[in-house]
């Protein structure tokens, strides 16, 4: 009775085990298809040059399984603001001052509302136009994307979503990256050091503080102590003010000729501005003379 007992045990463990194995092949050999993004709140970070012109950037999808798809896989594309919303909320609860933001219907262009993993192969992505300039360098931007299916495709319900975000860079700053530029120089004739970070405006701007005044990152302290720094063709700098500032550029001091250059000394190449002007905030008046440089790869 007792060995009875044992082999029905037995055969159970095997029947069970089978199932599982096969359940588990099941899994394995399934065409999911997902949105690439990362795993932090499923953002995908496309980072766009400012040129004046239209961008060209990608939404991609991909399967899993053990093989790839033996027919063509087609999921759909809407624009969500739902996974904006949950992100916001879950990074800055109610402050809606430091919300992310959708980015605006005229900065881009989906060119096909779906994506298609062709048969064999893991891959798929449809187009997008993107016209970033104009964008603030102060604000986070994202297209809210849902997937859905539009031929009988099972899609990860873990990655069915995706946050694109787009920022922006030039030759000088990058939204991507913290600019931090190290500033030396004279302020008032007497020897002053900084760290400035570099805002991209457009191709050829970027923004940063004037002198050696703090940084705040709220809007009403940045038109106050900001300045644009303009460069041309031939690496000439003109200063002006970003909004509430006042500034007149001083053109007379070879050492500080206002102007921009890319030096490379010992194998390593650095963005140097060398500026010369005088600021204005509140009663206060500055002159300034400095030399502002980041290393670059």
């Amino acid at each position: 009775m007792k060995r009875s007992y044992i082999t029905i045990l037995a055969l159970t463990m095997v029947l069970a085990s089978c199932k599982d194995n096969a359940v588990f092949e099941k899994e394995m050999f399934k065409n999911q298809v997902a949105l690439i993004s990362s795993d932090y709140h499923n953002t995908f970070q496309e980072v766009v040059s400012l040129t004046g012109e239209e961008v060209v950037g990608y939404i991609a999808a991909s399967t899993g399984g053990t093989h790839a798809p033996e027919r063509d896989l087609v999921i759909g594309l809407v624009e969500d603001k739902e996974p904006l919303d949950k992100y916001n909320w879950a990074l800055f609860d109610a402050d809606d001052r430091l919300y992310a933001r959708l980015l605006p219907k005229s900065k881009y262009e989906i060119i096909d509302y779906e994506i298609k993993v062709k048969a064999g192969e893991r891959t798929g992505r449809t187009m997008i136009k993107l016209r970033p300039d104009g964008l603030s360098p102060d604000s986070t931007y994202f297209i809210g994307l849902k997937a859905t299916d539009v031929s009988g495709v099972e899609i990860n319900p873990k990655k069915n979503t995706m946050l694109y975000q787009v920022q922006i860079r030039n030759n000088y700053a990058s939204q991507a990256e913290d600019s931090y530029y190290t500033m030396t120089g004279l302020m008032d004739g007497m020897a002053t050091a900084a760290n400035k970070k570099l805002f991209p405006l457009t191709k050829n701007s970027v923004r940063m503080i004037a002198g050696n005044e703090s940084f705040e990152s709220k809007e009403e302290a940045i038109a106050k102590t900001a300045v644009i720094l303009d460069v041309d063709e031939d690496n000439k700098v003109t200063i002006r003010p970003y909004k509430n500032v006042k500034v007149v550029q001083l053109n007379n001091d070879p050492m500080y000729p206002n102007t921009f250059q890319v030096e490379d000394s010992f194998g390593k190449r650095s963005n140097v501005f060398l500026l010369s002007y005088q600021y204005t905030i509140g009663n206060t008046t500055r002159v300034m003379k400095e030399r502002v440089e980041m290393q670059i790869k």
